[in-house]
């Protein structure tokens, strides 16, 4: 192929930070790697909602600028992802599939325009955009996945839709078992407890098993990984010849500002100055992602657990969000959720404080531990900066990320494994956390000296991965080679 002829890849992340800095991430290694890629990042707005500070924040140099353009699609009156009579995951299925005629019209227009030297190569759709296979299909074009998750959980999917398709098993009945399974990603069985609750519901494993079955038409998956981290989950995928191609890419992480829990603002000077001023490692951060958030009895029992912990603490706490408003919000006094004098009894030894940089924050020598909800990007960042993790899974595949990081791999700390504090399955009953057990996490995070000393070994691997001779750098490699072979 010659190097005067451009290839375009059409980007359709899902909404929402977790998906669209992650793909902004991808998006630019393709450009960098390839002077012939350019890439379209397609972008959905949820209503209400805009992506503006991500991608100001994450696409910084113009030169990159120059081979990386954003769409955001019409936005329709209806359907919206809100509608109180469905499942919020069948609604916002059906909110995605409603944009499938803008990416249509958009892509048939660039066609048009095209000289003969140039063309469209790929689709990279995110999972939950799984419905724009067909428009690619359409145009001849080849569709490829950005798995933003990690490869254990896509060995999950598929193999739930296995035991559902061709073994007739009931997963919901399954899902409430109290057993464990085994599942081929894994190399423990799973306890069953920990599935995701979007397997507990008829409604939501539909679509959990219709998307699976769509994976399995793509050309490949790229998934935010590296075999140093999940060796044996990418080593099961890759010998399953049902399922495409699988090329470990990651870590794929936006260091430069941005993060896997907000929008990009600085923090208070205040705060990173009081960080200077600690001992290295001494301060455990406490921090959900953009969505991650508790009710007041709940934040109570935190409070307690760090006042009695004695450590150092940053804490990002958030108010609940409601039907007014859909998303987590700061407090705009947390006394109103705290104890009594809390605050005033830390004065010195901790920072609540609202929204966080998280990456700015673990990057700080000052912070040792890192309670999280096990949001896989958040994961990767902790790993990156070499700081153990006290798992605290809420929605999503987070309960499996947990099992994996603490029981599977050794990288992380339980607080409790089993939470569920669900988006798509409001009827998951959330269960209160205690101060015991809480406290419990917060001390062998800030204390295990061996579940510290394999994270720093995983920290190295994190970034020796990605450079020239590398796994993920190779085999970024070969994903850009089976990508220009489109070009006939």
């Amino acid at each position: 192929m010659s190097n005067t002829l451009a290839a375009e890849l059409i980007f359709i992340p899902a909404p929402g930070a977790g998906h669209i800095t992650p793909t902004i991430e991808i998006a630019k290694l393709f450009v960098n790697r390839d002077q012939r890629l350019s890439v379209t990042l397609l972008i959905i707005n949820l209503p209400g909602s805009s992506p503006a500070s991500l991608i100001t924040t994450d696409v910084e140099s113009p030169s990159r600028m120059d081979r990386i353009s954003f769409i955001e699609l019409p936005q329709d009156e209806t359907p919206t992802p809100t509608s109180e009579s469905k499942n919020p995951l069948t609604s916002l299925n059906e909110f995605i599939t409603s944009h499938c005629k803008h990416v249509r019209s958009i892509v048939a227009d660039r066609i048009s325009k095209q000289p003969g030297s140039s063309r469209i190569v790929g689709f990279v759709i995110d999972l939950f955009c799984t419905s724009m296979i067909d428009v690619a299909n359409e145009f001849d074009i080849p569709s490829y996945v950005f798995f933003t998750s990690g490869a254990a959980f896509l060995g999950f999917k598929f193999h739930i839709q296995t035991l559902s398709d061709d073994q007739n098993q009931d997963i919901v009945q399954l899902s409430y078992s109290d057993t464990e399974t085994p599942v081929p990603a894994f190399v423990k069985p799973v306890p069953t407890k920990v599935f995701p609750p979007v397997v507990q519901s008829k409604e939501t494993l539909n679509h959990v098993l219709s998307t699976s079955r769509r994976l399995r038409e793509v050309k490949a998956i790229m998934v935010n990984s590296f075999l140093e981290l999940e060796t044996h989950a990418i080593d099961s995928l890759s010998s399953d010849n049902t399922i495409p191609p699988v090329y470990s890419v990651g870590p794929l992480l936006n260091l430069e500002g941005g993060t896997s829990g907000g929008t990009g603002k600085p923090l208070e000077d205040d705060v990173m100055r009081w960080l200077d001023n600690q001992p290295p490692s001494s301060v455990v951060l406490l921090c959900f992602g953009s969505l991650g958030s508790f009710e007041a009895v709940q934040v109570k029992e935190i409070a307690r657990a760090l006042e009695h912990s004695g450590y150092r603490f940053v804490w990002s706490l958030r108010q609940a969000s409601n039907k007014t408003t859909k998303f987590p919000r700061d407090y705009k006094d947390p006394r109103t959720v705290l104890p009594e004098g809390f605050l005033e009894r830390t004065d010195g030894i901790g920072k609540v404080i609202g929204w966080a940089p998280q990456v700015e924050l673990l990057a700080h020598r000052a912070v040792g531990g890192f309670v999280s909800h096990c949001g896989w990007n958040s994961l990767l960042e902790s790993l990156w900066f070499g700081v153990p993790v006290a798992a605290w899974p809420m929605y999503a595949e987070q309960q499996l990320n947990a099992f994996e990081m603490v029981l599977e791999l050794g990288l992380a700390v339980e607080i409790k494994l089993d939470y569920k504090n669900d988006l798509f399955n409001p009827a998951v009953k959330t269960i209160i956390v205690t101060a015991d057990e809480i406290e419990s996490g917060i001390r062998r995070v800030m204390e295990d000296n061996l579940v510290r000393r394999k994270v720093k070994v995983m920290s190295e691997k994190s970034r020796s991965t990605i450079i020239e001779g590398g796994s993920s750098y190779t085999c970024f490699s070969s994903l850009i080679q089976d990508v220009i072979r489109n070009v006939s």
